[in-house]
């Protein structure tokens, strides 16, 4: 009889001695946290030193480099989530790098705009929005569409397996974790007439674009990709092939609160956030989970054959380490938050992969415990009227990925090398860009 799997696993992130983002500085000094660059490889690769510091010393920083509010501890972070008409939704969704006058004119010519619709959205029209998209998202269809997802699943790892046995080793991010979510996507949508490879390019390339740090020459590549994958959205929408009952005609025939039926440019802007959400977020959430997985000693093999633990261990990585990182709000007024005054019209960045490791709420939040009876209160998916209308689509997804992946890949081992895999480097995403595996 196999021993049992332990509830507890020792993080391998977060070391104390870490120096975060190149700072000499070691948790507990009071050295100045000043400079914080967000985008540095050392912040980006262990940002739980940095996190700690913020919590426990300014848990509401202003950083100069960024022009940015830090909020860093549960409580607050929960506070904002919860109060949308104070903490107002409307940067939600803007460029963090201004973007060129060269690359809003490639934007332009390809009609991109994005409008008040989900994740930006605090007008009054929001609910009926969120509305139309939770019913494809709702417990019902996600539990319907477990078979969808393990087909998939399956189908892919078969051909990883394949490889596996031709060549000895397999990259599990781009041929798994990027091309589950999206084809399961596609099907529940009813999207037709485009690959799955085009579209994880145009996601992956509107990340980069509205929450990367490109250079301007990149920027022009991006503002390509995102325009290409504008105009295709509104050639979808505005077409009279979806039928009513599916996602885009749902939204054809959805009316806002004056009783006129919703425009074209919302429509977009809605299945924009959608897609994105459902595709790249979610196969970065894949990725995170398989990698965890792999390094964790005792976990891999007991995954299969024992119910509910692969659900766990996701929640548990959401906790830890979620695909979003962060996000943003902007004061209404002027409002005191953890004790400390913020004036009107200040931008917040909420850090949610702090909130998570927060000691308050989380005992021994380095230590990853697949059962902790309060999992479910990490703010991953947000919290609130904002909350991801996705989240249990995306929870279900990586659960049956990881599932199927130690059934199918029983044997293999995380391939590490001397160097470590690029990470996803945006200011509120982040997950590993590669997982490769060998016998």
């Amino acid at each position: 009889m196999a021993s049992p799997v332990p509830h507890t696993f020792p993080s391998h992130s977060g070391t104390a001695g870490t120096s975060p983002g190149g700072c000499p500085a070691a948790l507990g000094t009071r050295a100045p946290l000043d400079p914080l660059d967000l985008f540095d490889d050392g912040f980006v690769r262990d940002p739980y030193p940095w996190l700690d510091r913020l919590r426990a010393e300014a848990p509401v920083h202003y950083d100069p480099g960024t022009g940015l509010w830090l909020v860093s501890r549960y409580d607050e972070v929960r506070r904002v989530l919860l109060d949308p008409t104070l903490f107002r939704p409307d940067n939600a969704l803007r460029a963090v790098t201004p973007l060129p006058v060269a690359a809003l004119r490639i934007l332009a010519r390809a009609g991109f705009t994005l409008p008040p619709a989900l994740a930006n959205n605090g007008t009054p029209s929001h609910p009926g929005l969120r509305r139309v998209v939770s019913r494809f998202f709702n417990a019902e269809r996600v539990a319907a569409a477990i078979p969808v997802i393990e087909r998939v699943a399956e189908d892919l790892l078969d051909a990883a397996r394949s490889e596996i046995e031709a060549t000895g080793g397999c990259e599990l991010f781009s041929s798994f974790a990027q091309v589950l979510p999206c084809r399961v996507l596609m099907e529940l949508l009813g999207i037709r007439g485009v690959a799955p490879a085009t579209l994880i390019r145009w996601s992956d390339a509107s990340l980069e674009l509205f929450w990367g740090r490109p250079t301007p020459d990149r920027q022009l590549e991006l503002a390509e990709l995102v325009g290409e994958f504008h105009q295709w959205l509104t050639d979808t929408v505005r077409g009279d092939a979806a039928p009513p009952t599916s996602f885009i005609g749902a939204l054809a025939s959805h009316r806002l609160p004056d009783g006129e039926p919703l425009d074209i440019g919302t429509a977009v802007a809605a299945c924009f956030f959608v897609f994105i959400a459902g595709q790249s977020t979610t196969g970065q959430l894949i990725a995170t989970v398989l990698r965890r997985a792999l390094t964790e000693p005792g976990l891999w093999q007991h995954v299969p054959g024992r119910t509910g633990l692969a659900e766990a261990w996701v929640d548990e990585v959401l906790r830890r380490e979620p695909p979003v990182t962060t996000w943003r709000r902007v004061t209404a007024r002027s409002a005191e938050l953890g004790g400390v005054r913020i004036p009107d019209g200040a931008q917040l960045l909420l850090m949610l992969m702090g909130s998570g490791s927060d000691p308050q709420v989380f005992p021994h939040p380095e230590r990853m415990r697949p059962y902790r009876t309060n999992v479910r209160h990490h703010l991953a998916f947000g919290v609130g009227r904002h909350r991801c209308p996705g989240a249990s689509l995306a929870r279900t997804e990586a659960a049956v990925a990881l599932r199927v992946a130690a059934s199918r890949l029983s044997g293999v081992r995380l391939e590490e090398d001397r160097t470590e895999p690029p990470m996803l480097d945006l200011l509120s995403f982040r997950a590993p860009l590669g997982v490769t595996v060998s016998r």
